[in-house]
């Protein structure tokens, strides 16, 4: 048997034994509730759009079954959860709550979010600019929301 056909049958065995080797599922309760002051319409947009790699709860394509992809996906999801989750958005402190809100603001004007390589598979999660509109609209009235009922004084995070 010739080198190219013994590398060859080595690759088939690695990729049918990588396949057992799967991600923990990111498979929590699909819900808005801890995104504070969502409206149905805002709801939509961010089930749609961000909850998949931004919740505890991530809808998985078809090829995540299989190897790597899964574990890119699964890569994706938990970079996503880290730097922001909307399932613990309400433990966040109020000053963390005020920068991801504006971040939110920053990435989905600057379209970099969601990304491209999601884009790709998702297409209908592209955010028109109504929708870009809404969740900029969405930002700025739970930020105003957040630092004027704030029980201790405002004056601290008006610079924030």
């Amino acid at each position: 048997m010739s080198k190219k056909k013994k590398f060859l049958i080595l690759l088939v065995i690695i990729f049918i034994i990588i396949q057992f080797i799967r991600p923990e599922r990111n498979i929590g309760k699909r819900e808005t509730e801890n995104t504070i002051f969502v409206s149905n319409e805002v709801g939509q947009i961010l089930q749609t759009s961000c909850f998949d790699c931004h919740s505890n709860y991530t809808i998985y394509p078809w090829y995540t079954n299989i190897q790597p992809f899964g574990w890119w996906m699964n890569h994706h999801v938990n970079e996503g959860k880290a730097e922001l989750n909307f399932s613990e958005f309400e433990t966040y402190s109020l000053k963390r709550k005020l920068h991801k809100l504006e971040e939110i603001k920053e990435m989905v004007d600057a379209s970099e979010m969601p990304l491209p390589s999601y884009l790709w598979i998702h297409g209908e999660s592209t955010l028109t600019a109504e929708q870009k509109e809404i969740l900029s609209k969405w930002v700025d009235e739970t930020s105003k929301y957040l630092v004027d009922t704030l029980p201790r004084k405002k004056e601290q995070f008006q610079s924030l």
